[in-house]
């Protein structure tokens, strides 16, 4: 819930800003991204995008291609002239400039990688080497966690859900080589296949570092084993969209309680945190199979596995063969990509991660303009408007749980384009020994830096997303609705554009956010960030009930043969789309004079829905579709289009949708909620 598109996302040449003084124009309608052989009351998708789909073809190095990846890969560019200026040239040692640099071009040096080998790696499989019994075990998994490698679970510092001005420490499910639990539970034929290259690719990969044939047989299928009992103890993705089943407070008695083979305290302080307080437990069930196993395996065991999470973390880092490996199963089985990222893409992002505020606070210096921050703010104060407006006209809620609905809306933070206070790097050593070292280092910082923050009071000036970077996010725990600077482009953000174009595209996205605060995660925490019910028990079940509706909507939507979506996965952030189109529309209407002319031959009510559309024009892989329908929490592009879409008697009006087309839904099966 805390992003646009996690992936994304994660996601660049149309419209993109090349600098201050020069800004192309892009056309926010483009009739040569539309299709006018359908009708837009038949599939507005393919209407408003058939064009552009068949304009832009996925490339070989990508599994999905949509206008969003087309503004992520224009920003890639751009970042790519901030950090080629830097390597090319000699800096000052401790500058951020000599570490952008260093980190860079030690990434692109292909030579001194293939000559090094495993060299870089040797010191963590000679501590995997040194395991004598389970207590070496921890000791090497604590160390491991500080080199940014998970084995067994997962560590992070966060706000406390239920205290929201303190940081404290989390303890995760991990441990897992792929994305999710389900790609070792489940038993339907894609499962079992990519359950067979999985073993494969671990046994390439043992091969690859000395293993002989029949021992990296074994080694792989004791590590496939080992993370598919820690799947079994997981929970699901749906399960942990619950609030309240992965918050568990506790200290260290209480967690010896749930797991005592595992030397609680210990691990705290080899990790760096000598009184960690307390803490939160996600996932109790799953830290009881692990102390399970810590004496149910033996140590040779949780050396194998042990090696293979370093090989698992690094590959991307080390030797050709280990990173065309890697790309086989991650890149082709999982997503249907044809061919890898240049090597320039792939070091630009890791050196983009590494160092992201300084080349973020570079990129702001040379691509944002100042008055696209100003509208943004404009739009921002109309849209949390036009929530109020909506939230006081709802027939279906109380008067009492309205008016804390307005407070938390009132209090939401709005931050855009940059963080008002950038990032300390000076503590962060980059050399020119290796890549992998470089990892590391930046690793073990990015870690120091997190413990830092626990049981410290929460900073609100940190932002959790670069400039950047293409997306935006709600944090619940703050009540922030967070917009980097490279969102505001087109097709989101036209500076000079008409109204109905931005408030469909970026406006949609601010309402989009906003509405997080109110789908069926956020709801639950109150104006300050706290997880705590501020309903009455009948406005709970009354929007249970109509969040239901749409969730049935989507899960009837087939993506693939007979495979469907999963609409209570994407509940969130289908809510928040049709939030964010209705507060959206609703703003719009404000500013409109009634005397507007059509643009191209379109109403400004049928641009709104246009520009909104164009943001998921999208072609993606089958296999793709298939991962993202099991781990994403975002609906497919196509299907963001559609689904809202149907609920809205608005847009029905602006395209003369009736009854028996195939975009209409009749009333009393459609979702109303925000």
């Amino acid at each position: 819930m805390r992003n646009l598109n996690q992936c994304i996302l994660i996601f660049l040449l149309m419209g993109s800003i090349a600098c201050k003084q020069e800004a192309p124009k892009a056309k926010a309608i483009d009739p040569a991204d539309m299709d006018s052989s359908v009708s837009p009351a038949a599939d507005f998708d393919n209407y408003a995008n058939g064009g552009w789909k068949k304009r832009f073809p996925i490339p070989d190095e990508k599994s999905r291609f949509g206008s969003f990846d087309l503004l992520a890969d224009a920003g890639e560019v751009q970042v790519k002239n901030l950090i080629s200026e830097i390597a090319t040239k000699k800096h000052d040692a401790g500058t951020v400039a000599q570490k952008i640099a260093d980190f860079y071009n030690t990434g692109m040096d292909t030579v001194k990688i293939e000559t090094q080998g495993l060299t870089p790696v040797q010191p963590l499989f000679e501590q995997i080497n040194s395991i004598q019994n389970k207590s070496d075990v921890m000791k090497v998994v604590a160390d491991f966690h500080t080199k940014g490698i998970y084995p067994m679970f997962s560590f992070l510092s966060d706000v406390d859900q239920k205290n929201s001005e303190m940081m404290v420490a989390y303890l995760l499910q991990g441990g897992l080589g792929m994305p999710d639990r389900d790609y070792y539970i489940k038993d339907d034929d894609r499962s079992k296949e990519i359950q067979a290259a999985y073993q494969i690719f671990l046994q390439k990969m043992f091969v690859l570092c000395g293993t002989d044939e029949a021992a990296a047989k074994t080694d792989a299928s004791v590590a496939y084993q080992m993370e598919k009992r820690m799947a079994s103890a997981s929970m699901t993705m749906l399960e942990r969209r619950d609030p309240q089943k992965v918050y568990h407070k506790m200290n260290l008695e209480g967690i010896r309680k749930i797991a005592p083979e595992i030397d609680w305290a210990a691990h705290f302080q080899r990790i760096g945190l000598q009184n960690p307080g307390d803490f939160i437990v996600c996932q109790p069930e799953f830290m009881t199979e692990l102390g399970k196993m810590m004496n149910e395996v033996s140590v040779d065991d949780w050396k194998i596995y042990l090696k293979w999470k370093v090989i698992s973390s690094l590959s991307p880092y080390l030797p050709t063969t280990f990173v065309n490996e890697n790309f086989e199963f991650f890149g082709k089985t999982l997503s249907g990509q044809k061919a890898q990222r240049p090597r320039w893409k792939r070091v630009q992002g890791a050196t983009n991660s590494a160092l992201s505020e300084a080349i973020g606070q570079m990129y702001v210096e040379k691509y944002f303009p100042a008055e696209a921050k100003k509208r943004m703010l404009e739009l921002v104060g109309n849209l949390r408007i036009s929530l109020g407006e909506r939230i006081k006209q709802l027939a279906w809620m109380s008067d009492a749980t309205k008016a804390r609905a307005q407070e938390k809306l009132d209090a939401i933070t709005v931050k855009v384009g940059y963080p008002d206070k950038w990032r300390d790097y000076s503590a962060l050593e980059v050399s020119t020994s290796s890549y992998v070292a470089n990892i590391l280092q930046v690793r073990n910082f990015d870690f120091k830096f997190m413990t830092g923050k626990v049981n410290k009071p929460v900073d609100l000036t940190e932002w959790m997303m670069p400039p950047q970077m293409v997306n935006a996010y709600y944090e619940p725990t703050r009540n922030e609705i967070v917009f980097p600077a490279a969102i505001l482009q087109p097709p989101f953000f036209y500076l000079e554009g008409d109204d109905a174009v931005n408030y469909g595209a970026i406006g949609v996205v601010i309402g989009h956010e906003m509405t997080h605060g109110f789908d069926d995660q956020g709801r639950q925490y109150d104006k300050v960030g706290n997880l705590t019910d501020w309903w009455t028990a009948d406005d709970a079940k009354l929007f249970g009930e109509r969040t239901k509706v749409l969730a049935d909507q989507f899960s009837k939507f087939v993506v693939l043969d007979t495979l469907k979506a999963n609409g209570e996965l994407c509940l969130g952030e289908n809510i928040a789309d049709l939030g964010g189109l209705n507060v959206a529309y609703n703003a719009l209407q404000h500013v409109l004079t009634g005397n507007e002319k059509p643009i191209d031959g379109f109403t400004p009510n049928q641009r709104f829905f246009l520009a909104y559309a164009h943001l998921w024009a999208q072609n993606i892989r089958d296999k793709e579709i298939v991962r993202r329908t099991k781990e994403d929490v975002h609906s497919l592009g196509r299907f963001r289009v559609l689904g809202p879409l149907k609920n809205m008697p608005e847009f029905y009006k602006a395209f003369e949708v009736k009854e028996g087309d195939n975009m209409f839904l009749k009333e009393a099966d459609r979702a109303v909620i925000w």
